[in-house]
């Protein structure tokens, strides 16, 4: 019996499902070595007769293993895509590739970019070359907003006088200065976040260090642990923080209180409320005392300078470190002594300042008198005070009457 040769050689066929997009369902019998561009044009006689007179139509489809959703090759064969016998295929059509655009589109796209794009340095000379010239002298700007600083502090210091002797006239003024004076025995920037210095003991850094790291770095866990691992070899890691007050200083300032209050006690009725009332002026004024950043005191100490000049700079420039730098570089005006300085009390602007019904009211508040001994020696904290209700109203009152004036 005579068979044929390509019948001895040939492949294995397998059973193909093929499915279309539209829904279209047929099993496809092809051999192993038929190529995927020969099954595709058997599937688009299959389901689109007379598709194959356009010779772009096989171009235009595509077969997908629906198993592992990848497209098949034109050029390699069934067996050498691995598709197996009873596998599932996916007829698609491409999609059609995005047309170029057009020449005018193009034009026009350019031109709107062109026209949104912002004027380069040569664009804006151009336009502003008939303008008048202005210079701002920024040195000018510096030093008014440096003056208006020094001024709001004689202010302040004038303002404290008339508000201790208002303040003294009250009957309860006693009672109530007591409550604030107890209100800063828990002054947040004293105290230690518990949950934070616990955090850092409990990985092993000794209780002193880790307060130390926690005041540098404003209580954050992350930038104080990053600290103290930072210097756990510097020979000073322990020594106290430049401008600290020394421990003993409360335990002395509670020692004067009670001999003063021993002593008021001894005296009559007003006389007593008198005296009490000044020590606890006087106490909630130690309490009070500016506090320098210690970065600032640290950066600076180590261009040379003394810590207690350092500490006099930071006074004068609200803890600003550029501004303390400058002020040691140079003339050194304002001193220190210059900040307890009041303003003159006959001076139209102080005579202004009391005139204004909503100060006259704020001067007879004792918060406001809180207020004005914080900013006095923390100048950084006038935003918290502008913000209170409270004391709001009365900065903002002094601020524009300063302001007008000096129009003027």
């Amino acid at each position: 019996m005579f068979v044929q040769e390509e019948k001895i050689f040939a492949g294995k066929v397998l059973r193909l499902h093929v499915c279309t997009m539209e829904g279209a369902e047929w099993l496809e019998e092809v051999p192993e070595d038929t190529t995927v561009e020969k099954l595709k044009e058997r599937c688009l006689k299959h389901c689109v007769p007379g598709s194959l007179e356009d010779p772009k139509t096989v171009t235009h489809h595509k077969l997908i293993h629906a198993t592992s959703e990848k497209v098949l090759t034109d050029t390699k064969t069934v067996l050498e895509e691995n598709i197996q016998d009873r596998d599932v295929l996916l007829l698609v059509k491409k999609r059609a590739p995005a047309l170029l655009p057009k020449m005018a589109d193009v034009v026009a796209e350019e031109k709107r970019k062109q026209e949104q794009k912002a004027p380069d340095k040569d664009a804006i000379l151009k336009a502003t070359a008939n303008l008048p010239a202005r210079s701002v002298d920024r040195t000018v700007s510096h030093h008014n907003m440096r003056d208006f600083q020094t001024e709001l502090r004689k202010i302040l210091v004038s303002l404290i006088e008339v508000a201790q002797k208002l303040l003294a006239l009250n009957p309860d003024a006693v009672e109530l200065f007591k409550k604030a004076n107890a209100m800063l025995d828990e002054d947040e920037e004293d105290r230690v976040d518990e949950i934070a210095l616990r955090q850092l003991t409990e990985m092993g850094f000794p209780e002193s260090r880790a307060v130390k790291a926690l005041r540098l770095n404003h209580m954050s866990v992350t930038q104080a642990m990053e600290w103290l691992i930072e210097h756990a070899d510097d020979p000073a890691v322990d020594a106290p923080l430049p401008g600290q007050p020394p421990a003993e200083a409360p335990a002395e300032g509670a020692a004067s209180s009670a001999e003063a209050a021993a002593g008021a006690s001894s005296e009559e009725g007003g006389e007593e409320a008198k005296d009490e009332l000044t020590e606890i002026f006087k106490k909630i004024r130690r309490k009070r005392e500016f506090r320098p950043d210690p970065r600032a005191v640290i950066a600076l100490m180590e261009m040379g300078f003394d810590e207690k000049e350092v500490v006099d700079a930071l006074r004068v420039n609200n803890n600003q470190q550029n501004a303390a730098c400058e002020w040691l570089l140079g003339d050194r005006k304002p001193s220190p002594e210059d900040l307890d300085k009041g303003i003159d009390t006959n001076s139209p602007l102080f005579q202004a300042i009391l005139e204004n019904p909503v100060v006259q009211l704020g001067l007879t508040n004792p918060k406001t008198l809180l207020a004005f001994e914080d900013m006095l020696e923390n100048p950084l904290n006038s935003t918290q005070w502008m913000n209170d209700p409270e004391t709001g109203p009365v900065m903002l009152q002094i601020s524009r009457i300063f302001q007008t004036l000096n129009r003027t």
